[in-house]
């Protein structure tokens, strides 16, 4: 597919790009500073920046989270904590909290890299505090609408809103297991325990019926979690998805995702059993689209096409847009591919 633009990223990490409105937006870091762009869709011109300070130590990059959209205005996460919610036309400030500060949040080791989820008026957050594993906020204004999830420190994943049992809840992957809260008061509804080396809870978990798909790296594996009217317990873990960040994608009864070590797998969820694997993933995102998986190489930068099937691997084409460590996600929008490695953000054109 035809470069449409490239632009030099300075952050030298791994912050996810987000479209919406025939702009992408994505946070960069030069200097101390933390820097929100949206770029035109079409040909990368820079349309906006915002900025705010942010002059500590690098910690892999600065900012790790991707920007969430919604009627017009954009929602950032900071590595540290600091929220903003911006006029998405012109980048203006509209209101900012810090989690830490109203909440009691506690970083991570590898710092805030969830993205904040919106739901109706609210906009979910995981500060990680004591009483404020999860918080609400009114999306408009910022004001708090309530704490709770219990004591568990953050992981790395965002949240889910989902429906369980007939409950509207939402489903955190936190450091110390996956839980799901009331979508009304933020109680506790039930948790299943489920620790990694390192805390490193990042795959955003699957919501597949009354069932909640979860996994994890450093060995730790993967699970199905039933949740039940009183609690929740694993029905089946396995070791055959070891996914460290990237979160794998459920489509037509079957989930797809890359494991350590570098392979990409098709996986039944009712039983674990892996249906085909590929080698050459090492911890590379995805995408879905029109039936078809688009699947990064983290290591060398290469991006597939793969039939998304679970009856074999069939690839479809492979090219290298900018090489180098990809570690961060692709997406699609309007027919076009955004990627970036640790120094560069591509568009290409898919038509």
């Amino acid at each position: 597919p035809k470069v449409l633009w490239q632009v030099p990223m300075s952050d030298d990490g791994y912050a996810g790009p987000s479209a919406a409105a025939g702009k992408v937006f994505i946070i960069d870091h030069q200097g101390d500073q933390d820097i929100v762009k949206a770029l035109e869709l079409g040909s990368g011109r820079e349309l906006w920046r915002f900025t705010y300070k942010d002059a500590s130590s690098s910690n892999y990059g600065f900012c790790r989270s991707t920007p969430t959209y919604d009627d017009g205005r954009l929602y950032t996460v900071s590595r540290l904590g600091l929220v903003h919610c911006l006029n998405a036309s012109t980048g203006a400030k509209i209101w900012s909290l810090d989690m830490v500060a109203a909440f009691g949040g506690r970083r991570p080791s590898w710092d805030y890299a969830w993205s904040a989820l919106v739901d109706g008026p609210r906009l979910i957050l995981v500060p990680g505090g004591e009483g404020a594993a999860v918080a609400a906020v009114d999306k408009m204004t910022g004001r708090t609408l309530w704490k709770g999830g219990g004591n568990d420190r953050p992981g790395y994943a965002t949240p889910v809103s989902a429906v369980i049992n007939g409950r509207k809840q939402y489903v955190i992957f936190t450091a110390e297991g996956v839980i799901g809260v009331d979508q009304a008061t933020g109680t506790r509804r039930w948790g299943c325990p489920w620790k990694t080396s390192y805390d490193v809870n990042a795959a955003t978990p699957l919501v597949i019926g009354n069932g909640v798909f979860i996994t994890s790296d450093y060995r730790r594996g993967c699970a199905m979690v039933a949740v039940g009217p009183s609690g929740a317990q694993i029905a089946w873990e396995n070791k055959e998805m070891q996914s460290h960040f990237s979160t794998p994608i459920y489509y037509n009864g079957f989930i797809y995702g890359t494991t350590d070590p570098g392979r990409l797998i098709c996986l039944d969820p009712k039983t674990g059993q892996v249906r085909w694997q590929q080698r050459g993933f090492e911890k590379g995102g995805l995408v879905a689209v029109d039936g078809t998986l688009i699947v990064c190489d983290g290591a060398n930068g290469e991006v597939a096409m793969v039939e998304l099937k679970p009856d074999g691997y069939t690839e479809l084409g492979r090219i290298r847009p900018l090489g180098g460590q990809s570690w961060t996600a692709p997406i699609v929008a309007d027919g076009k591919l955004i990627v970036r490695n640790k120094t560069a953000l591509a568009c290409l054109d898919l038509k």
